[in-house]
């Protein structure tokens, strides 16, 4: 057993972690992550309103409360809609900008340019002139793979020709914001003549704008992404790089934002038609059913901790109890410490993995609720699990269930750990 222990840690060591810390700094992949969280206060008030639309009750309901707001929402619900379709609706704009900002920022770049050039790119091939107006149709969730691949292109080339100090040569005395918007003159006739052209060939090829061409390229990858297999290896990665000391949620869940995202407009858009939500995997499920207290699902962990005759461990758990609370577990993470601890390594990778299982097969069973709303990832679990399917108790309750799921599995090697600690304060006494 010991060989084996020795042998997985130095896999783990040798093998993955030079691969993921490579990975964790890569500019692109830091430019998806920063991009998506700078583009998410937008998308939590728009969710946020998309629930005062279409209210958590039944139409029969007789509560008074009810009856009044389900009343206004069907009175108001175009006023109530308008918010959310210039937020979440539109999602795509503003994470086409970030992303450029954040790689233009590496890159040491002016990044208000690149931004900008970034979003007309994206809407040249995303919602070309229709009868009069821009068609939204691909501004939102189902936009997401072009925004990244037009934002990252675009930037490119711009850094590109910058490098190369290719473009229009300015006297010394001209303002600096008027040659800024020189220099962009010839990366918008490049991307004029590049990806405007090539949308316009896939469209008489195909019948469908490259946006549309993406997403049907990737539906099978996002329906592969909604499986329990799928789920199941990302919490393993994640879990495996966190155990190495690497923050794996910050690698998988930068990489998994987009389908998250898709997905999640999937639902938003059913739960507005009043169709059968059709996706599992969004964020939300992530944050309230899997890791529940934090990377490793150790709220319950802690609560064992504040229980501890070990005094190391009951100071650790008074310390991380409130920030546990709030899905923040870097005090138990790096005090316990549950990083390259082989006592912790079965129940750090099991409990959310369980967890995850669980929760998938209530939700697709419809014991609870499918996600539909984007919550900040700090909330509480049994909170953020309600708010973010509709104020579902059966949410809550589920939380409950697998944090106590999660508990037992951690309890026999909490004990185990607590005997060691035990043994090395006595033997401190003792000398």
């Amino acid at each position: 057993m010991t060989t084996l222990t020795d042998n997985v840690f130095g896999f783990i060591e040798n093998r993955v972690t030079p691969v993921a810390g490579k990975a964790a700094s890569q500019r692109h992949i830091m430019a998806m992550r920063d991009g998506f969280i700078s583009a998410m206060p937008f998308m939590i008030v728009g969710s946020f309103l998309l629930i005062f639309a279409f209210p958590p009750f039944a139409a029969d309901s007789n509560w008074a409360i009810a009856q009044v707001w389900l009343q206004l929402a069907e009175q108001y619900q175009g006023q109530l809609l308008t918010p959310f379709n210039m937020t979440m609706g539109i999602m795509s704009v503003y994470i086409t900008a970030a992303i450029s900002y954040n790689l233009a920022q590496s890159y040491s770049m002016e990044p208000f340019m690149p931004a900008m050039l970034s979003l007309m790119s994206f809407l040249l091939v995303a919602a070309p002139l229709t009868e009069g107006g821009l068609p939204a149709g691909y501004l939102g969730g189902t936009g997401i793979f072009t925004a990244i691949l037009v934002s990252l292109y675009s930037t490119e080339l711009m850094y590109f020709l910058q490098r190369k100090n290719i473009g229009i040569k300015m006297p010394e005395q001209v303002p600096g914001k008027i040659k800024q918007s020189f220099d962009l003159l010839i990366p918008i006739l490049l991307v004029v003549l590049t990806i405007y052209p090539l949308n316009l060939y896939i469209e008489s090829q195909t019948g469908m704008i490259i946006p549309e061409a993406i997403m049907t390229a990737f539906k099978p990858l996002v329906s592969a992404a909604d499986s329990l297999p799928a789920i199941l290896l990302a919490v393993l990665l994640t879990h495996v790089l966190w155990f190495a000391g690497i923050h794996g949620a910050a690698i998988v869940g930068g990489m998994l934002q987009a389908f998250w995202l898709t997905n999640l407009s999937a639902n938003q858009t059913a739960l507005a038609a009043g169709a059968q939500i059709p996706h599992v995997f969004v964020e939300g499920f992530w944050s309230f059913f899997i890791v529940l207290g934090g990377s490793g699902a150790t709220l319950g962990l802690v609560f064992l901790f504040m229980r501890s005759r070990a005094a190391h461990l009951k100071t650790i758990g008074k310390i991380s109890v409130v920030p546990s609370l709030f899905n923040i577990n870097e005090p138990v993470i790096f005090g316990t410490p549950l990083i390259m601890n082989p006592t912790f390594f079965i129940p750090f990778i099991t409990a959310p993995l369980v967890n995850a299982t669980i929760a998938y097969f209530c939700v697709k069973t419809g014991i609870v609720g499918a996600v539909i709303s984007v919550v900040p990832w700090t909330a509480p679990a049994p909170v953020g699990a309600a708010w973010a399917a509709g104020w579902a108790i059966s949410s809550s309750i589920l939380v409950v269930v697998l944090m106590l799921v999660a508990t037992a599995i951690y309890y026999p090697f909490f004990k185990v750990y607590e005997k060691q600690l035990l043994a090395q304060e006595a033997q401190g006494e003792e000398n």
